[in-house]
């Protein structure tokens, strides 16, 4: 299990070191980043959901409801994110600076990585852990043609999530934003 534990460990830091080298390249050469999605920032809700949970109590899974927000670094395929989970469970924060990669003129994919901050005081964690933790994040944005309106999905793993456990937690996100 310790070695498992190292594993994700250097995972974590290795996919860390290649979004900030995808970050560092998009900055040195921009010009590579002019296949960039028509569409920029945005503010939705939604919900999401735990797939994991504490290994010694149990608890993590379940349902909270989001608020995300996106800024688009309009120059570069980079923007920075942020994630609140409210309701069951304690409330939890998570930004990210993600690496955004168009599919199409209304669809890109990215990955982030970022923090987990969570607080609250209660007993029952939220679906990200309930503690401080590195966290990578995969995604996708689509907005919908001839509108304002985006539908965002994304996953979040946060390594070394539960203050008991000690293990990762998983949850997944989706929902509605409006283009600003």
């Amino acid at each position: 299990m310790k070695s498992l534990g190292r594993w994700m460990g250097r995972m974590a830091w290795a996919s860390m070191l290649a979004v900030a080298a995808a970050a560092t390249g998009a900055a040195i050469a921009p010009e590579s980043a002019e296949a960039q999605v028509a569409y920029g920032s945005y503010v939705g809700v939604g919900a999401g959901v735990g797939v994991t949970n504490d290994a010694v109590t149990g608890q993590g899974s379940g349902v909270q409801g989001l608020v995300s927000g996106r800024y688009r670094l309009l120059r570069y395929p980079v923007s920075v994110r942020a994630q609140g989970f409210l309701f069951g469970g304690q409330f939890a924060f998570v930004p990210t600076v993600s690496y955004d990669v168009p599919l199409s003129w209304n669809t890109d994919v990215y990955v982030g990585a970022g923090a987990a901050f969570v607080g609250g005081g209660n007993n029952n964690p939220s679906i990200v852990g309930d503690k401080t933790s590195f966290v990578l994040q995969p995604g996708i944005d689509y907005l919908f043609p001839n509108s304002n309106l985006v539908a965002f999905g994304n996953a979040i793993f946060a390594f070394d999530a539960y203050s008991q456990g000690g293990n990762m937690a998983i949850s997944v996100q989706g929902g509605v934003g409006l283009q600003f």
